[in-house]
């Protein structure tokens, strides 16, 4: 991703804009703010910009369905890095309108889950209209088209609103995942605190058949830490899967599940290996190691020398 510039879902004072601000090379970036996850993501297919962050998936209402569809259907992207971003929103509000005045809010549909309690505890006659983005709520909010938007505090000096009320979420420690996504190339050097994302299309329907998929990664002990099925678009019961799982493409575990899993699936699109944003590293089982694997590997070329079995390795 050499280009100057990178998108992300605008306009500005977005939580993904704050996201791609904590990472070191979006200071000496163009940032472009579009007008949707597809507009951002295009214009890295099309050779605009080096570069999108878009938000995936978020701890209160799960996966964003705008990102994951984009992904696993439009022209081929990698993901390149991830960012959590702690999510509380402010009630931002035009100067002097008090909490009784609210008779409107808006906020992004993905906002809606994350504050209704909250909504029903203060405002419970308030009427909800979604919007493009947190921010674009915000702007609304300034064109007077809706009493109150929920959205970062950070947005409030952007469009000249007040702050209301801030630290407002039903849950605590939501956060948000987002992805820095480029055009396909190799992926980064493993770290050790990898994550892989691949998405998997059923070759048929049959008992068992997500299993037979499960079993590709329990075999080799590679865990998963997401998986979500979207419709695709084929008709009734047409879904694939998207898999967000531990380790590096390197990694022989990872690898040779992917492997088995090209195997016995209709389409496999491998969407990148990339560092964790939370650092964590793998627990693995007994047999699951690289060591394990490159021994298992002599141990086979040893069976066709007629050496499988040396002094001391049976128990």
């Amino acid at each position: 991703m050499t280009s100057s510039r990178y998108t992300y879902l605008g306009p500005e004072g977005t939580f993904t804009e704050a996201a791609l601000r904590t990472l070191p090379e979006a200071a000496t970036r163009e940032l472009v703010p579009m007008v949707s996850v597809p507009a951002a993501l295009d214009a890295v297919r099309n050779r605009e910009a080096g570069g999108a962050l878009v938000p995936i998936e978020n701890s209160v209402e799960g996966g964003v369905t705008a990102t994951i569809d984009e992904l696993a259907s439009g022209r081929p992207l990698m993901i390149y890095r991830e960012v959590l971003l702690p999510i509380a929103f402010a009630l931002l509000v035009r100067p002097g309108t008090e909490l009784s005045e609210v008779k409107t809010v808006t906020g992004h549909p993905v906002a809606q889950p994350q504050v209704r309690r909250w909504l029903e505890r203060h405002l419970p006659q308030a009427q909800w209209e979604s919007a493009a983005s947190n921010a674009d709520g915000a702007r609304l909010v300034q064109e007077g088209r809706y009493d109150a938007a929920f959205a970062g505090e950070f947005a409030a000096a952007t469009y000249g609103l007040h702050p209301l009320v801030t630290d407002i979420h039903d849950a605590e420690n939501a956060a948000t995942r987002f992805v820095l996504v480029g055009r396909p190339a190799r992926p980064s050097s493993p770290t050790g605190s990898d994550k892989s994302s691949v998405v998997l299309w059923l070759r048929d329907d049959h008992p068992g058949a997500l299993l037979e998929l499960l079993q590709e990664f329990a075999a080799r002990g590679v865990n998963l830490m997401r998986i979500e099925s979207r419709p695709t678009g084929g008709g009734i019961g047409q879904y694939c899967f998207q898999v967000d799982c531990e380790g590096h493409l390197s990694d022989r575990r990872v690898g040779e599940a992917l492997m088995g899993l090209r195997r016995l699936c209709a389409g496999v699109r491998y969407l990148g290996s990339y560092p964790r944003a939370d650092g964590g590293r793998p627990q693995l089982r007994v047999g699951t190691s690289d060591e394990a694997f490159l021994a298992a590997n002599d141990w086979l070329n040893r069976c066709f020398d007629g050496r499988g079995e040396l002094p001391g390795e049976v128990p």
